[in-house]
This record gives C-alpha cells, structure tokens and sequence, in this order.
C-alpha cells in the first residue's frame, strides 16, 4: 500500500525521514479502503446468486435474496460516493472476500444439499457480514474525521444494513438451523435406541 508522503523532511540525527502528512494519508486510506469495498460488493453480487441456488432452509434463501437486492443499493451508493468525492472509483481486489467467495464454493462443493450445507453457508454469510461491519464501521469513522458529513451518513446507513442482516443470519442459525438439527439429531438417537 502506498501512503501519501509530504515532500518536507525531518531531520533526526545524521537520518532524513519523510513525514506523512495525516491528512493526506488519512485521506488516501479512506479512498483505498473504499475501492476495496466497491469490489467486494461487486464480487457479492456474483456470489450471492450461488448461495440461493444450493440452500435448502426458505429462511435462509429469502434473507440472502433480499440482501442480495440490498447489496445492489449499496454498490451503487459507493459508486456515488466517489463521484461526490470526486474521486475515480476503480475498484480493488478484496482478498478477504475473495477468499470467503471461495469458501462458499467449497462448501457447496464438499457438502450434501440439505442443513450441513445451510449450516457452512450461514457460517461464510455471517463472516462476509462481520467482514462488512467492520469496513463499513471504519469507513464511516474516517469520513467523520475527514469532514466528510453526507458521505459519513450514507456509510452509517450501509453499516446499519448490514448489521441487520447480520442479526437475521444470526436469528436463521439460532431457530432454523438449530431446530432442525436437533430433530435430525433426535431421529438418529431414537433409531439407534430402537437399533440396539
């Protein structure tokens, strides 16, 4: 990551150091880390589609298709935040959603339809939402700091979304996920008891 040098110098002893201006480099951290956030929407719009088609739990599949449209908005309001900014919005690779894009792949790929698969795949939605949290979370802090009040009250908005998405996962986990479990759980017990 490059950071936004000032030209002046301070010299320490025999040593010249470069000074990084905080405002500038702040400002250079917000802009990279929003690029970053533009990707990874982007990439979630592709992926999202693969969660719906191989969950089984009608719960689970209406909260990623809703998110999905959710996330959607939420690619187009960064695309405007960079036009306000008055910045280019070329987006930068995510390592860290690219890697959780490829989770899901494995679980749908090492995993029977059915609960174990919903089960992995709530596990990847609910990292990507905590992943988005945090980002948004923070680059809502750094608008605050840079002065930036429409752009701040926009990423509050996107960090509210995706909190809440985050509380419905955690809701499907808890009743759906677990109920379900838990019979299939009761099953095996009962037929092994009937077994013996």
């Amino acid at each position: 990551m490059k950071y936004a040098w000032s030209k002046s110098k301070q010299k320490k002893g025999t040593e010249t150091k470069a000074v990084l201006d905080p405002a500038k480099g702040l400002k250079y951290l917000f802009i990279n880390e929003l690029r970053d956030i533009l990707w990874s929407e982007k990439a979630l719009i592709k992926a999202f589609p693969k969660i719906i088609t191989n969950a089984q739990s009608p719960e689970f599949i209406n909260a990623v298709s809703d998110h999905l449209e959710t996330t959607i908005a939420q690619h187009a309001r960064i695309e405007g935040l960079f036009a306000s900014l008055g910045v280019r919005g070329a987006a930068k690779k995510c390592d860290t959603i690219d890697w959780l894009i490829r989770e899901i792949e494995q679980v749908i790929e090492h995993t029977p339809e059915g609960i174990v698969r919903d089960a992995g795949l709530i596990s990847i939605a609910q990292k990507i939402a905590h992943y988005e949290i945090a980002s948004y979370g923070i680059l809502y802090a750094f608008a605050e700091l840079l002065g930036e009040t429409e752009t701040a009250a926009l990423l509050e908005k996107t960090l509210k979304e995706e909190k809440e998405a985050d509380e419905v996962l955690t809701s499907i986990a808890k009743s759906d996920i677990s109920l379900e479990l838990s019979y299939t759980y009761m099953d095996e017990r009962n037929y092994k008891r009937r077994s013996a």
